[in-house]
């Protein structure tokens, strides 16, 4: 059996992806396209570096496999989010959001409630992608509406909805890496505030400066947002009926209900109002399943101008296919790497040069960033970064929520601000945003991982930031 690669070969694979995708980027502009391009190449030159290790390509595909199957939960919830969307249309759901948000929500603030809205439906309910795949949807909808920055209310929504999965007790990945780290969950939750809360305080601000020095018109809401209120309550019953698809989704999340099944039952009853309460047919509610809703279903005769029909023709199943082109590309990638050795000679690399307290936090997050770069599976990731650091904390003397912490700020909050993982994609699908436009604006995801790296370097001069080990107190 021949030894793991080089760390110079074992980067090859990373380096074909980053430098791809800058110069797909610079030549071409950045888009899907690109992007699936590029992961493809890097999972090519994954490949060649696992043949010459003595692998071949039944050992990828195998690989592949168990990747795919241990995202299988994620997947089947896009493919739900791709129902959701398109039956809430169907139901009127999301054009009553869209119909208040335009009556209630100022163009000025929308970021900001956008950021909190989703801040709360987040960590009440303990999933970022439920929140951002409902809430997210109708808030984007009424940021088009209101003519507000799509990119800036985007990142706001990633933003509110990543701290609300982090600081959720009710969230899987909060829970998984408390148990990868063996850390007790309240204690990884409370030492989470030392970085989400500066993160999230600094968001709010960032957020509410926005909205102080908005350069739009404020004095009244724009004509073509009058003109949408108008077209979408022409067509759509707008009553109380159309808010029970929400409150099931709500309700389901926070009971702990597994997300998919509440997903599809709200998105079931979406298609029940939508046949009885806005009078489409039968056969109407089975496309919108497969390749969502489309204004055409309304008749010949309905007022629907563009503007309206920008917002209403989406959702399906057929929206996430280009998402699943991604994930399999992502995998391939993923899985070329792991049986080439590659990933276990830059994590072995990254344990070998451990030597302060900033080292030990640097590596541990550098092992969650490349992990869940190459895997897109936040729990496995947790259990593995877990598990390999465990001991080099004990020896340090630094309590178990440290690292739990530490997986937090650079798995689970990091992962969407990579535009090749699961997360992002779906993020970027379900928003109508690519990945490289909302990031920058998803400010409490990318000041997480800067707060934890500084209290790391200036832990043994100043003592703050992180917990000492109970034995060592």
């Amino acid at each position: 059996m021949k030894p793991n690669p080089t760390i110079f070969r074992s980067l090859l694979p990373i380096l074909a992806l980053f430098f791809c995708l800058l110069f797909g980027a610079i030549f071409w502009g950045f888009s899907d396209a690109l992007l699936i391009t590029s992961l493809l190449f890097a999972a090519f030159a994954a490949g060649i570096l696992a043949y010459s290790q003595g692998k071949n390509w039944d050992d990828i595909q195998k690989e592949t496999g168990v990747k795919i199957a241990g995202a299988l939960p994620a997947i089947i919830i896009l493919l739900a989010i791709g129902i959701l969307v398109g039956s809430w249309m169907f139901s009127g759901t999301i054009p009553l959001m869209v119909y208040w948000g335009i009556e209630i929500v100022s163009p000025r603030y929308i970021v900001l409630t956008a950021f909190l809205a989703t801040a709360a439906m987040s960590m009440a309910s303990g999933t970022s992608w439920g929140s951002a795949g409902t809430m997210g949807v109708a808030l984007m909808a009424t940021a088009a509406a209101l003519d507000a920055p799509l990119a800036t209310t985007a990142g706001a929504i990633v933003s509110g909805a990543y701290f609300g999965d982090k600081m959720s007790p009710m969230s899987d990945s909060t829970n998984i890496s408390a148990i990868g780290a063996g850390a007790d969950l309240y204690d990884h939750i409370g030492n989470m505030v030392y970085t989400a809360f500066p993160s999230f305080t600094v968001a709010l601000i960032a957020y509410l400066t926005l909205g102080v020095f908005y350069t739009g018109d404020v004095a009244a809401v724009p004509d073509s947002a009058r003109v949408i209120q108008k077209e979408i309550s022409g067509v759509f019953n707008l009553g109380f009926v159309a808010v029970i698809p929400p409150f099931i989704a709500v309700t389901g999340m926070i009971k702990r209900y597994p997300a998919a099944l509440v997903i599809l039952t709200s998105s079931v009853a979406a298609l029940i109002i939508g046949v009885i309460s806005n009078g489409f047919g039968f056969q109407d509610a089975l496309k919108v399943v497969v390749s969502g809703f489309s204004v055409s279903m309304a008749g010949a005769d309905a007022n629907i101008g563009e503007g309206a029909r920008s917002l209403l023709d989406r959702g399906g199943l057929s929206s996430m296919t280009g998402t699943l082109l991604f994930i399999i590309s992502a995998f391939l990638m993923a899985a070329a790497l792991e049986v080439s050795g590659a990933l276990n000679t830059l994590l072995n690399a990254l344990l070998a040069r451990i030597k302060s307290t900033f080292s030990l936090i640097a590596a541990t997050m550098t092992a969650g960033a490349t992990l869940i770069s190459m895997t897109s599976h936040g729990g496995v990731t947790a259990l593995i970064v877990g598990n390999l650091f465990q001991d080099s904390f004990k020896e340090k003397e630094l309590a178990p929520e440290n690292l739990s912490r530490s997986i937090e700020d650079s798995v689970t909050i990091v992962e969407p601000l990579l535009p090749w993982t699961v997360s992002a994609v779906f993020m970027a699908t379900t928003l109508g945003v690519p990945t490289v436009e909302y990031a920058p604006w998803a400010i409490f995801c990318f000041l997480g991982p800067v707060f934890s790296l500084v209290y790391a370097a200036t832990f043994d001069r100043t003592g703050f930031g992180l917990k000492r080990s109970r034995r060592r107190q």
